[in-house]
């Protein structure tokens, strides 16, 4: 069986008593990173072996966890935090999954887009997660373009090096809407600017990057401005 297992974002606490059950449980957890994953084992006290699983190595190491699977071991698939599957390795071992027809379930816990949405104070009924865009300039503005004209809230991740570019790129493909950036949420430096894309994009001159962001955008108006 395998177990696709949410883990905090940040803040320890937040992980589930059946998170920790089903860690406790698993023959094998494969991780994004093993250093990473076996700092939180640690901390709980979990002592399983460890299969690495990351983008980089995610279609062969997805056919070793198959193998397992099949041979009746419990699996149990983590990321660095987060929902596996959610801009982290998961998609393409379930999808593997269910081509042979191995069970497969998951453990729901902390995704930090949601967190930020809410947080955000923008409309939360319909919104687009849109993960991270692409690294160069020219895809990254027409990937942006696609949801140009959409009404629903657009929420992006980044890394803190692009945030600044991401930004700009957001400035001028869909104007100075109303916007949101998130960072080290969970955390001790947890912090939420809220305002126009322009003002978010002032707030970052001077500020030390920490960590990944959530950019989330407010959709276009009903009279797409």
């Amino acid at each position: 069986m395998l177990y696709m297992v949410a883990t905090p974002i940040g803040n320890l606490g937040d992980i589930s008593q059946r998170a920790l059950e089903t860690l406790r449980q698993a023959d094998i957890i494969a991780s994004e990173d093993t250093r990473h994953t076996g700092l939180l084992l640690k901390r709980f006290g979990i002592d399983k072996p460890q299969l690495s699983l990351h983008e980089h190595n995610e279609r062969l190491a997805t056919e070793r966890v198959i193998a397992l699977l099949r041979e009746g071991q419990t699996v149990a698939l983590v990321t660095d935090a987060g929902t596996p599957g959610i801009s982290d390795p998961g998609f393409v071992l379930v999808q593997r999954c269910i081509e042979e027809g191995l069970p497969f379930t998951m453990v729901p816990g902390p995704a930090a887009f949601v967190m930020a949405l809410v947080l955000s104070g923008l409309p939360t009924h319909s919104f687009t997660f849109r993960g991270f865009p692409p690294r160069k300039p020219g895809p990254r503005r027409r990937f942006l373009t696609v949801d140009a004209q959409s009404p629903h809230t657009l929420i992006f991740y980044e890394s803190p090096h692009r945030i600044t570019a991401l930004i700009d790129d957001a400035l001028a493909v869909y104007g100075d809407r109303r916007a949101a950036l998130a960072c080290e949420l969970t955390k001790r430096y947890e912090r939420v600017t809220r305002g126009r894309l322009s003002e978010l994009r002032a707030a970052l001159d001077g500020q030390a990057p920490r960590g990944e962001y959530v950019l989330v955008i407010e959709g276009a108006s009903a009279n797409g401005e």
